[in-house]
């Protein structure tokens, strides 16, 4: 697994990095998250496919996007409207639909995958186009957000398989322990204090705030890790696919980051 991870990881950075760098003549790092969000929506309507209620996957998929893109718009005219429309436009497929049954169940798992996928990228997205106090800056904060949480993860995967020995929530995800989230908080402290040092990756914040920055992403990181594997508990599924080879599927490399 480790082995696998390491291989998926040489290739996916060196594009990530790519993708978030240059933002000219196209807006890769919104493209990157557009596919990536699709694909993992996807997946989501996917799991609660096999749960026997069918969501609205089409206009799920298509209002996931709008989310995606929205940053690049008049964000706060947008916004309100896409939740509106994200509200009441299934509501009125599902009324005049012939079948009848589990429609709110429908309805309402259509929206999850829009909120929890579309609406929480967006940030993501909307980070990457901050320009103040510098014109990098945007840059910067996602560069930040991402390797913080790949450090959490990572560490706490690490750590817990080597020296775990007291599980976190084994009702959710027994693989999971206090020692793997402890280390995980303490790689994206140490990550968090690379950012302060004088690079072009500089962001200005100072010693104390890196830290209590980093804190927030690893705790919240693993919130959102655990958020997911108590969604696949409810499917009855372990991963979202197996589209990456030792991560998983698109959702399951999302989970940590939305958060």
């Amino acid at each position: 697994m480790l082995k696998k991870r390491v291989i998926t990881a040489l290739w996916g950075i060196p594009l990530l990095v790519a993708a978030i760098w240059f933002d000219r003549p196209l807006p890769w790092f919104t493209i990157l998250v557009a596919i990536w969000g699709l694909l993992a929506v996807f997946e989501f309507y996917r799991m609660v496919a096999a749960s026997k209620v069918l969501p609205l996957t089409y206009f799920g998929l298509i209002w996931t996007l709008l989310f995606i893109l929205s940053p690049h718009f008049d964000y706060d005219i947008l916004t309100p409207i896409l939740l509106t429309s994200a509200v009441i436009l299934p509501l009125i497929w599902l009324l005049l639909r012939p079948q009848k049954e589990r429609a709110f169940a429908s309805w309402a798992w259509t929206i999850a995958g829009i909120l929890y996928v579309g609406w929480l990228l967006s940030y993501l997205v909307a980070l990457r186009g901050i320009d103040k106090p510098m014109p990098d800056a945007g840059r910067n904060w996602v560069f930040f957000a991402l390797f913080a949480t790949f450090a959490s993860d990572t560490t706490a995967f690490v750590v817990g398989r080597a020296l775990g020995k007291h599980h976190l929530a084994p009702s959710i995800s027994p693989g999971k322990t206090w020692e793997g989230a402890i280390a995980g908080i303490f790689g994206a402290i140490i990550v968090s204090l690379l950012f302060i040092l004088p690079t072009p990756l500089s962001l200005h914040f100072n010693c104390g705030q890196a830290i209590f920055l980093g804190l927030l992403v690893s705790v919240f990181g693993q919130l959102g890790d655990l958020i997911e594997s108590l969604l696949k508990r409810n499917m009855g599924v372990k991963d979202s696919s197996r589209l990456i080879p030792g991560h998983g599927g698109f959702l399951d490399r999302i989970d940590s980051i939305v958060f």
